[in-house]
């Protein structure tokens, strides 16, 4: 027999034509399967319309639906109740926007301001080397891309930004100096020395105070706070 779990709801609302915040109790059961966004969609259809939040993919892949949990960031589409139950040792959840980015309506936030940190960091090769002579593509052997691999598997949900203790205003952010990072690594880019001096900035890595917490709630289970550990030591 499946398990029902009786959920309490509490979330951080937003009504930008009134500027009014406030908080909104929602009471549901729930089987151990459901995710947050699936939590969201029903009460959407089954108390409260009004309700706003975001989802894109809902496979983890995109990072739109991320908000605070129990002052956790994760991401509500990957989120199981069941899960979260056990984390939290709790059937009562706290919910917020993150804060990484103005908000919008309740748990909508603006991406696109988010974004720009990563828009400065450049994740993109700036100058590629010249082609080797004869070759019509830059390969990259098996050794180089492991030093880095596990870093391209970042979303930009802006989970590890969210709890990163250094500050969104004066740290450009753990995901965004990774993204510039990688690139350091990368065999192919020929222009090191902008990145540089975005990295080693007033905004850069020196503002991290290196408590991991990047790390330890990346929904890709990244290192992120290795990678900025490696630009510290100046090992590209």
């Amino acid at each position: 027999m499946t398990k029902t779990y009786s959920l309490t709801l509490t979330i951080k609302r937003y009504d930008p034509d009134r500027s009014a915040r406030w908080f909104q109790t929602y009471r549901l059961d729930s089987g151990p399967i459901l995710r947050f966004v699936d939590l969201f969609r029903r009460i959407n259809v089954e108390q409260d319309a009004t309700l706003a939040w975001a989802s894109s993919c809902e496979h983890a892949q995109c990072g739109s639906c991320s908000v605070n949990v129990n002052g956790r960031p994760m991401l509500a589409c990957e989120l199981l109740v069941e899960n979260a139950v056990t984390l939290f040792g709790t059937t009562v959840f706290k919910i917020a926007p993150v804060s990484v980015a103005p908000v919008i309506r309740d748990l909508v936030v603006d991406w696109e301001k988010a974004y720009e940190r990563v828009h400065r960091a450049k994740p993109y090769l700036i100058k590629p080397k010249e082609l080797p002579p004869g070759m019509t593509e830059h390969r990259i052997s098996p050794q180089e891309l492991a030093r880095y691999e596990e870093a391209t598997r970042c979303i930009n949900c802006f989970c590890c930004a969210e709890a990163c203790i250094s500050g969104n205003r004066t740290f450009i952010g753990p995901n965004a100096a990774m993204a510039g990072i990688v690139r350091m690594m990368d065999s192919r880019e020929k222009e090191k020395e902008e990145r540089l001096d975005l990295l080693y900035s007033e905004e850069g890595i020196y503002r991290c105070h290196t408590s991991k917490a990047c790390s330890h709630v990346c929904p890709k289970q990244i290192d992120v706070a290795h990678f900025i550990a490696l630009a510290k030591e100046g090992a590209f």
